[in-house]
């Protein structure tokens, strides 16, 4: 596994994303909120993808009223998605967009943390279906969205119990596993055949409400906000990172 630090002191040029088009996924809360909010403010058209509509709009009002560029909005919910919806989904940015220049792969459960004796199938099929069907889906039918375009990225979202396995952490660590592993693949196969690069990002421990479910014993303050990590999710969207993939980054 070929794991690096974000690139120290980066400064993205304000209009480094000016021109492409960003489906984020989870962009109505957390780090996909403050991630989409970032692509916008430097340039890019971002796609808003979430399961919650009004988190949504609050998040496509926030980019309007800045003066950014239009987003787009779709509300999708990755715990119920099929294979035929994501490949609609990809029909109709075809015909709105014609390409996609980068894909956020932010959207996660945190499931049942319990041993393994005692967790539930359903449970683990729930945290399968969000963190690495769904993902898998979205990801092959946008491949050709993403190929259209003369430069594209792809960014899933890591952890540090995707490495090294957590008693307790259950499905949630071993999908994360899965998603290191899918960056690995998919960036081994398009490394030269496209011009796609696929690189992974451990956010490490960041005040969500994600965190603060996981850890409620943790005060909030003490982990950086998402605004605070930005660095490296805009690095792998923009030009400056051209020719890297199969790399997990860590955001801290």
């Amino acid at each position: 596994m070929n794991i690096q630090p974000a690139p120290a002191d980066y400064r993205p040029a304000p209009d480094l994303l000016r021109g492409k088009t960003i489906l984020v996924t989870g962009a109505g809360d957390g780090i996909g909120r403050v991630a989409a909010l970032s692509y916008a403010a430097h340039g890019a058209t971002v796609i808003l993808l979430g399961r919650t509509e009004s988190k949504l709009e609050s998040v496509y009002d926030e980019i309007e009223a800045a003066g950014h560029p239009k987003p787009a909005l779709v509300t999708m919910d990755l715990a119920t998605v099929s294979d035929e919806q994501c490949l609609h989904l990809a029909q109709g940015l075809a015909e709105e967009f014609g390409h996609l220049d980068g894909l956020l792969h932010n959207a996660s459960v945190l499931g049942e943390r319990r041993p393994i004796e005692s967790a539930s199938y359903q449970g683990w099929q729930d945290v399968m279906q969000v963190n690495v069907n769904a993902q898998f889906a979205l990801t092959r039918h946008l491949l050709p969205l993403l190929q259209a375009a003369p430069s594209a990225s792809i960014v899933f979202t890591s952890s540090g119990v995707g490495r090294v396995g957590r008693a307790y952490w259950g499905a949630y660590a071993v999908s994360k596993f899965a998603t290191e592993g899918f960056m690995q693949v998919l960036a081994a196969e398009l490394e030269n055949t496209s011009a796609i690069r696929v690189n992974c990002i451990n956010p490490g421990g960041t005040n969500t409400a994600m965190r603060r479910a996981a850890f409620p014993a943790e005060k909030p303050t003490d982990n950086p906000s998402p605004e605070a990590i930005m660095g490296i999710y805009l690095y792998l969207m923009g030009a400056d990172s051209e020719g890297t993939t199969g790399v997990s980054f860590d955001a801290q």
